[in-house]
């Protein structure tokens, strides 16, 4: 069980439902406490629908506070990264050498931050060129790891992604 740590997920209208919910439910499973944070509501609206009742606006927390930040997919992404408070938390955790993990369109919010030139990524196919043109080397896999960085493609590499956040905060000593 990973009692001691603590994972933030990002949340923005148009969010891809499963990519919010499988990680916020398969990582409470390991016993890892997770935050949904917004910015600025306090519900929002997945893709198909599916209402998000989220724990706080990202202003509420600092990345000092958490092992890891998750960037779903959807078109929430393209929201999230006109969000300075959004861009300066991702910024922060990867600084320290926390995890950054991102799915789908999330890379968009991690090339806002500049983090990811000279890294190896993966993403919606959509995004390949925007990944790449940040200075990323693409990879079409349903998982990637470089560093502290996790990317994958979507919905259907959930389990991979998860997988592989979970490996990576077990490898952690906080």
């Amino acid at each position: 069980m990973l009692n001691n740590k603590k994972v933030l997920i990002l949340a923005e209208n148009i969010y891809e439902d499963l990519e919010l919910w499988y990680p916020k439910l398969r990582l409470a499973e390991e016993g890892i406490k997770v935050i949904v944070a917004g910015t600025g509501e306090k519900t929002y609206k997945g893709k198909n629908g599916y209402p998000l009742e989220v724990d706080g606006s990202i202003k509420d927390y600092k990345a000092k506070d958490f092992d890891a930040v998750i960037v779903p997919g959807g078109f929430a992404p393209d929201k999230l990264r006109r969000y300075k408070e959004v861009l300066d938390f991702v910024r922060e955790i990867y600084n320290s050498g926390k995890v950054v993990a991102a799915i789908c369109h999330g890379p968009w919010v991690l090339i806002s931050t500049d983090i990811l030139k000279g890294k190896k990524a993966t993403c919606v196919s959509a995004i390949k060129d925007d990944v790449a043109n940040a200075g990323a080397k693409y990879s079409d896999e349903e998982v990637v790891v470089d560093g502290n960085i996790i990317t994958s493609r979507k919905p259907d590499d959930l389990p991979a992604f998860c997988r592989e956040i979970i490996k990576a905060l077990s490898k952690r000593d906080i």
